[in-house]
């Protein structure tokens, strides 16, 4: 964490690379004088894209706090106080056609499947409005269905932005609705591949625990009771491999200030796993499995350590891969299984978990 600004300058904690999927700017600022004004009326002041009340908002959900506590629009704040925010990002402005690479699985002329490489954004967020994927997609052609507006365009689901795998983007309007449909009525079946530190006490099994948001840092997930907040979410899981570790394995933290307070993880031991989402909650997969008490290798995140071997080779991001999904065609009704290979670092931890 920065230290806070004197109230005047607006600056964000966190560069817009540093966040998650979740949509998130992080501000702070430390008040020079007792005002006479409320604590809403002073944050419309600083985050100029937000209206009053989608501040109020923002404080009602737990998302401002004064000296490390959250607050009510009502207080007015005092000299000295130390303001922090997690607000949602600035609207786009506009959409650059990039050159970025698409990796196409599969295209026709009412959809395309692509394997997103890692590091990759999947829609302008939180004031990036390039470098992302759907930059890429504007590039590559002009045809993409206007259903969730210009912003997105044939954009059906995401992945997070560290998440490798196969997505499905649509072109005609007529797909992406039939497409969503599937989507919101779960026919659509998604596999993924994980590797996780330790081994579960089952080797398959599954996990129903609601999923919310966390309530202080506001980029992360939690396991949330219903009447806290907390949505319903399934995971099925099921080990594949495990792996004893090699010799000479390094473990890191990753540099957020949450990630400093993770507990210990399970040692010795890894788990290659399939996970199968029954539900489509942020985050899903990977809270679950540190429910479990056992996070994904390089999810610092949720609990989950960088690996370093003595080869130099580093894995720094969750080890997550939308391996498979199947649905049925929009136009044709067809039954498709599309696939994407595992990426090369995810290959490459596999070889240094198991060496031959």
């Amino acid at each position: 964490m920065t230290e806070p600004t004197p109230d005047q300058p607006l600056v964000p904690i966190d560069s817009p690379e540093d966040q998650d999927e979740s949509e998130t700017v992080r501000f702070k600022w430390k008040v020079t004088k007792d005002l006479t004004r409320r604590i809403d009326q002073y944050l419309v002041d600083r985050v100029g894209y937000m209206s009053r009340n989608a501040v109020q908002q923002v404080i009602k959900e737990g998302f401002v706090w004064v000296n490390g506590k959250t607050t009510k629009s009502s207080y007015k704040p005092c000299n000295g106080d130390v303001i922090e925010m997690a607000a949602p990002p600035e609207p786009v402005n506009e959409l650059i056609p990039e050159p970025i690479p698409l990796d196409i699985v599969y295209e026709d002329e009412y959809f395309l499947a692509l394997n997103k490489q890692t590091n990759l954004i999947v829609h302008p967020a939180r004031g990036r409005w390039s470098g992302t994927l759907v930059n890429g997609l504007v590039h590559y052609g002009k045809n993409w269905s206007t259903v969730n507006g210009n912003w997105r365009p044939g954009i059906l689901h995401r992945l997070d932005r560290n998440t490798t795998g196969i997505m499905l983007v649509a072109k005609a309007d007529e797909a992406h609705w039939r497409l969503a449909r599937q989507f919101e009525n779960r026919t659509i079946q998604k596999t993924y591949m994980a590797i996780i530190h330790g081994v579960p006490a089952l080797r398959a099994d599954e996990i129903n625990l609601p999923i919310g948001q966390d309530r202080r840092v506001r980029e992360k997930q939690a396991i949330r009771k219903i009447e806290h907040g907390g949505k319903p979410a399934i995971t099925r899981y099921e080990i594949q491999q495990v792996f004893d570790a090699p010799a000479g394995l390094a473990f890191d933290l990753g540099e957020h200030a949450s990630d400093q307070n993770a507990g210990p993880v399970p040692v010795g031991r890894f788990s290659l796993v399939k996970l199968w989402p029954k539900t489509g909650r942020t985050h899903q997969l990977r809270v679950h499995m540190a429910a479990l008490g056992h996070p994904m290798v390089g999810d610092t995140m949720y609990g989950g350590r960088i690996l370093t071997s003595e080869n130099g080779f580093r894995f720094d991001r969750q080890a997550l891969h939308a391996f498979e999904i199947a649905f049925v065609h929009p136009v044709s009704l067809e039954n498709m299984s599309l696939s994407a290979p595992l990426p090369p670092d995810f290959v490459s931890l596999q070889a240094i978990l198991s060496p031959q």
